[in-house]
């Protein structure tokens, strides 16, 4: 396969954002959009099935199992295969989950059905940023990457208020026959408009199980999850549900200003990414590290969930918001992890990080729901305050140890000032 300087000068930009950049974008437009949509179906499902909130939380969270099963299979596939083949494949099989779900009568084909959907939709960052990787001049990479997650943050607030407005013409089934015919769509255009040569990888060997294994072993691999592994997975595992049923049962908004409310959310995540990495950058040309720059707002991510855990009532509104916008720090760990790593790792060290963020997401999801289902809901289906609290707490308690253990390592470590003195000072 031609390097990506060699077919960034082969096809002009716009040929790129047309043929590469924009049909994998759909894919993941997609994806967050799936991702994320029970948050404001949550009401029509509880009403039509009668769940309670274990079966909601596992309901939404089977999305996020499939996900994190997939991940290593997908990312063994794009290597040989390549990602015009695979999303192919992938695509279709998410457009049936999803028509499965619409024709869902019970509790079980719900589920099964959602797994689908996540089986399907679990390539789709990965092969974008593959497929762009192999047409964009390196240079450009960082840029486009930012651009593709600001598209997964349009996906996900289209989730939220579009489909409340959708919710006016058709049901909850006819929406998900909706997005499965697109989801085909997608796929269909991805094969058709890619150039064949953006898929054509050359084959590798699988990888061993030594070889994963030694992500797991890396020291700086093992440094970035201790401190964002857990606040990731609680931010994918809540913003997707339980942040709208807290609006909801807490603050007693209605179904339209949850809507509203959740639309602002993940609308805040288009600035988020860009802000994170402007951010970043900005510090990094001040000797400020990136896992830094994490470490604090991963401080400030705790501050707004011990707010709810507070029932901070004068700014409900404020910490929904900010619980997504300050959330999308966790999205840097991604750049953490190759910047830090061998670069004989950074590829599977990908693939092993979001099968960790995932599964982590699938149990805050699911765990959310069964401590809320440890009190009685009322005739509407609403859980207490306490509850709440009860809930969030326990997330709290579970990312502190991190960030703790962060702030010893930093404590521990010589600051680079110090390094740089005791440098010069041994060369005089």
């Amino acid at each position: 396969m031609m390097g990506g300087a060699q077919q960034h000068k082969a096809l002009s930009g716009l040929a790129i954002f047309f043929s590469v950049f924009l049909p994998f974008a759909l894919g993941h437009y997609l994806s967050s959009l799936l991702r994320t949509v029970n948050a404001v179906l949550a009401p029509n499902l509880v009403q039509s099935l009668s769940l309670t909130s274990g079966q909601l939380g596992l309901l939404t969270s089977a999305f996020f199992f499939s996900f994190a099963l997939v991940q290593l299979p997908v990312g063994i596939a794009l290597d040989r295969y390549g990602p015009r083949k695979v999303q192919l494949v992938l695509m279709l099989l998410a457009g049936s989950g999803a028509v499965m779900f619409a024709h869902g009568n019970s509790f079980a084909e719900l589920v099964v059905a959602r797994a689908v959907i996540g089986f399907g939709l679990g390539g789709c960052f990965m092969s974008a940023v593959k497929s762009i990787s192999s047409w964009i001049a390196p240079e450009r990479l960082p840029s486009v990457h930012g651009y593709l997650i600001a598209v997964g943050g349009l996906g996900a607030a289209s989730a939220t208020l579009p489909v409340r407005l959708a919710l006016q013409f058709t049901d909850w089934r006819g929406l998900f026959i909706l997005l499965g015919a697109l989801a085909a769509c997608v796929g269909l255009l991805i094969w058709l408009v890619t150039p064949r040569a953006a898929a054509a990888a050359p084959k590798m060997p699988a990888p061993t199980l030594h070889s994963i294994l030694d992500v797991y072993r890396d020291p700086a691999f093992r440094k970035t999850i201790s401190l964002m592994l857990v606040p990731h997975a609680v931010f994918f595992g809540l913003q997707g549900l339980w942040i709208g049923r807290w609006l909801s049962d807490v603050a007693h908004f209605s179904d339209a200003a949850v809507a509203y409310l959740l639309y602002l959310s993940m609308a805040a995540v288009i600035f988020g990414a860009i802000a994170v990495g402007m951010l970043t950058e900005w510090a990094g040309r001040r000797g400020v590290k990136p896992l830094d720059v994490a470490a604090i707002g991963i401080g400030l991510f705790l501050l707004v969930q011990i707010g709810i855990v507070l029932n901070f009532k004068p700014s409900f509104q404020t910490l929904s918001v900010l619980f997504t916008l300050i959330g999308t720090i966790t999205g840097i760990e991604y750049a953490i992890v190759a910047q830090s790593m061998p670069a004989s790792l950074t590829g599977r060290a990908a693939t092993c990080l979001n099968l960790l963020i995932f599964i982590g997401a699938f149990l805050v999801q699911a765990g959310f729901g069964q401590v809320l289902g440890l009190w009685q809901a009322n005739v509407l289906h609403q859980y207490p305050v306490s509850a709440y609290q009860a809930a969030f707490g326990i997330l709290v308690l579970l990312q502190l140890p991190g960030l703790v253990l962060y702030v010893r390592r930093r404590g521990r470590a010589p600051a680079p000032a110090a390094v740089q003195a005791q440098a010069e000072g041994a060369v005089a």
